[in-house]
């Protein structure tokens, strides 16, 4: 793409929210390692760079670093945080630990002009989360901002394109930080906003075709957005040469495999039933990471299984979006958790694996979706995890357990689809606990499993906040729940944001 942004990533889980908060601001960017060279860079030819935050410190032995000649390069620059700290290090400034670290909103005052600031109140609340800080500037630049334990908060060195902030302007928290990066963008790098997502599309068609040449490929289809644009691309890009696999793993909602099939027609869908296996790898199983893994190592081995009946298969294409990669966690980022398509995958692959939405984030999944004229029951369809209810079952996965949850989950999307808010909800469903719960049902004692309703609003799945639902809408789900579901006495409203939580509980 032209006027591209490099974020380079020195394992921020925040790079997400710096890529996206770009893309809002309708310019293509493009995440890479920290260490990229600077030849690669210069074949690159980007019109802007972005350095990234991290859970590093400069001090540690094998800190991220970067080629310091990329910063010699005149291309507009701006380092957030670990970022900032890791320019001043590399210009011959002093990073020191700081006395105090400081974290969450904190008042910011601005001390000198800069474009980087226009039209931004001198004094405004930012996010702050470092435990390390610019003592003293390198030789050339100047302090543009300051708080009351961060000396210099902001810096700049106009003569040779760089600017750095200390807090974070890409999270909600930060007032007028989209702004400021908004400014970095259109006023410092002199970008224009004309990114589009569906310009996206003849991008990703190229690339399927390439990878998959003379022969033939599989798509991992679950019906989600992102694997039904995933599989529509596909279809474009080579036509007969696809073929759709549906793994029934026995961990799906209710009904869904039936809605799949009606809702691909044109494709060439198998679906393969694998229920059993799945269910004898999980038995016994009850750590999160361990399940994933199990989950990503026999949806492959359920492919190559497939592959027998198909015939030869060289490219494995998968609806694999961004905030799955870095969840998953990068070269220097701390994994959260592996999703089954990326960090759950085993090592011994038999297809070449093509993800051509890799970069893309949700929003612009659907937008693309809408361009390609998918139906709006696929396209704005709840996210729903690659395991399935597996990660909605807290401790081991049966198949009792998947019949509770699958039917009390059912409850909730029926209700909150009944309200009138499937649109406004990223995610509403629930979640079975592996506890039992005294209580009295017709006069008599129980013993049985809660179950937790979980409704949350999001933009991009990176950050969420819990959805206040009203009383009567709970009620009505904690009611039917109880009365129509087996061996559930007890419901619970799960009021946590992301972060501190995820958004699926394992």
């Amino acid at each position: 793409m032209s006027d591209t942004v490099l974020v380079l990533d020195f394992g921020a889980q925040y790079n997400q929210l710096i890529a996206r908060r770009v893309r809002e601001a309708q310019v293509f960017c493009e995440v890479v390692p920290g260490d990229i060279s600077y030849e690669e860079v210069r074949k690159k030819n980007p019109a802007a760079i972005i350095l990234s935050g991290g859970p590093a410190s400069v001090f540690e032995p094998g800190a991220p670093s970067m080629d310091p000649a990329i910063l010699t390069m005149g291309i507009p620059t701006l380092g957030i945080c670990y970022g900032m700290q890791l320019m001043a290090h590399l210009l011959n400034g002093t990073v020191t630990p700081a006395e105090r670290r400081e974290y969450g909103r904190t008042p910011m005052t601005l001390t000198q002009s800069s474009p980087l600031f226009l039209d931004i109140p001198e004094h405004s609340t930012v996010w702050m989360s470092h435990g390390d800080h610019v003592l003293k500037a390198p030789e050339g630049f100047t302090v543009l901002a300051s708080t009351n334990t961060t000396p210099i908060a902001a810096m700049a060195n106009p003569a040779r394109n760089l600017y750095a902030v200390q807090y974070h302007p890409e999270v909600h928290h930060t007032e007028g930080g989209f702004r400021m990066l908004q400014n970095f963008l259109y006023q410092i790098a002199h970008l224009e906003p004309n990114w589009q997502p569906d310009q996206f599309i003849p991008q990703a068609i190229a690339q399927i075709r390439e990878k998959v040449g003379n022969g033939r490929a599989l798509i991992a289809l679950s019906g989600g957005v992102d694997s039904a644009l995933a599989a529509a691309l596909a279809h474009e890009a080579i036509g007969s040469k696809l073929t759709a696999i549906l793994i029934d793993h026995g961990l799906m909602r209710q009904g869904e495999i039936e809605e799949v099939v009606q809702a691909f027609p044109s494709l060439d869908l198998r679906v393969v039933r694998r229920d059993d296996v799945f269910f004898a790898a999980l038995k016994g199983v009850t750590d999160p990471e361990a399940k994933r893994k199990i989950i990503g190592r026999e949806f492959i081995r359920a492919f190559e299984h497939a592959k027998e009946a198909i015939g030869p298969v060289d490219v494995l294409i998968q609806g694999t979006v961004y905030p799955d990669v870095i969840e998953s966690g990068g070269k220097n980022a701390r994994t959260i958790k592996s999703h089954h398509n990326v960090g759950g995958l085993p090592d011994d692959v038999g297809f070449e694996i093509v993800e051509p939405l890799r970069w893309l984030f949700k929003d612009e999944v659907r937008k693309v979706g809408e361009a390609l004229g998918l139906p709006d029951s696929i396209v704005w369809r709840q996210p729903f995890p690659g395991p399935g209810l597996a990660v909605r079952i807290v401790g081991e996965v049966t198949p009792d357990k998947v019949d509770i949850l699958r039917q009390a989950d059912a409850i909730v999307r029926q209700e909150i689809r009944k309200a009138g808010l499937e649109r406004q909800i990223w995610q509403a469903f629930a979640v079975l606990l592996d506890i039992r719960s005294v209580g009295v049902m017709g006069d008599e004692r129980t013993y049985g499993f809660p179950i937790v309703i979980r409704a949350v609003e999001s933009l991009d799945g990176m950050t969420a906040d819990w959805v206040r639902l009203p009383d009567d809408l709970l009620e009505t789900m904690a009611s039917r729940i109880i009365g129509e579901v087996p061996r559930v006495n007890r419901v619970v409203y799960d009021i946590t944001s992301k972060p501190p939580g995820t958004i699926e509980w394992e």
